[in-house]
């Protein structure tokens, strides 16, 4: 992997580092309290990150989002929405309510403000925010007030970031999808080079505290493909990605069992 290539990450580092240590570190001097709170700590500097990078991340990944997306229908759970900008991308006519997922609630009102313009509010009840973790399995399914309620389950750029992520698919799938439901994602995965991945593993110490968990090590798309709740699996790459990046992506169109629990 040419050294170029390796260290292009320096430069998202620096712009993430400078736009939100200073917002990060006034809220904690208002609130000295936050410096036993690690985790929110991160939040409040990945909310003032994504004001960067969000629109410019999802103009990246547009052209696959449009044609990924539009297979989405029926009541559809955005995991780990951020921005939302997931909405963007929905039919509406065959998507009846749009469930954001999303544990950092500094985000929501940009959740809320997008999928408004769309014509997805809550008021007409085709909008929910929650603010759970992917994890939160059982809280997740009690917002929902029934298990395996939704049709369609969405993945944008969030299985690099979540605990335990192949566990906590797994669970949401059983749980939440319907039988016959669909799993679509879009991710950035360990890349199938051994002189990238180790770059990538090289990285994702420093990269993860920086972008609230973000890993660049995860074989997402081999821990898919060895579920065994699928009738039936589609995975495909990012059209014209070059091979040495550090964020290669996968993108899969995943249809549980009908008769799957």
């Amino acid at each position: 992997m040419k050294l170029g290539n390796a260290l292009a990450i320096l430069v998202d580092l620096r712009y993430a580092i400078q736009t939100a240590i200073w917002p990060t570190f006034s809220a904690t001097f208002r609130k000295p309290i936050l410096l036993l709170n690690p985790v929110q700590l991160s939040r409040i500097f990945m909310a003032h990150v994504w004001t960067l990078f969000g629109n410019p991340t999802d103009e990246n990944g547009r052209d696959v989002k449009n044609i990924l997306l539009s297979n989405a229908t029926g009541v559809v759970l955005d995991i780990g929405s951020g921005h939302g900008h997931t909405v963007n991308y929905l039919d509406h006519q065959k998507v009846t309510k749009y469930i954001a997922l999303e544990p950092n609630t500094l985000m929501h009102d940009e959740i809320r403000k997008r999928a408004t313009t769309v014509g997805f509010t809550e008021t007409s009840g085709t909008l929910q925010i929650l603010s759970y973790g992917a994890e939160d399995i059982s809280l997740i399914v009690s917002a929902l007030e029934k298990p395996q309620s939704v049709d369609t389950l969405v993945s944008i750029l969030t299985l690099c970031t979540i605990p335990a992520p192949a566990s906590t698919t797994r669970a949401l799938v059983d749980q939440v999808l319907k039988p016959g439901g669909q799993f679509l994602f879009y991710e950035h995965v360990l890349s199938p080079r051994e002189d990238v991945a180790r770059w990538q593993r090289f990285w994702t110490p420093i990269w993860r505290r920086a972008f609230d968990g973000c890993c660049l090590d995860r074989p997402t798309h081999l821990w898919l493909k060895e579920m065994n709740v699928w009738d039936s699996k589609e995975f495909w790459g990012k059209e014209g990605e070059e091979e040495e990046n550090l964020f290669w992506h996968q993108v899969g169109k995943l249809i549980k069992a009908p008769q799957a629990s």
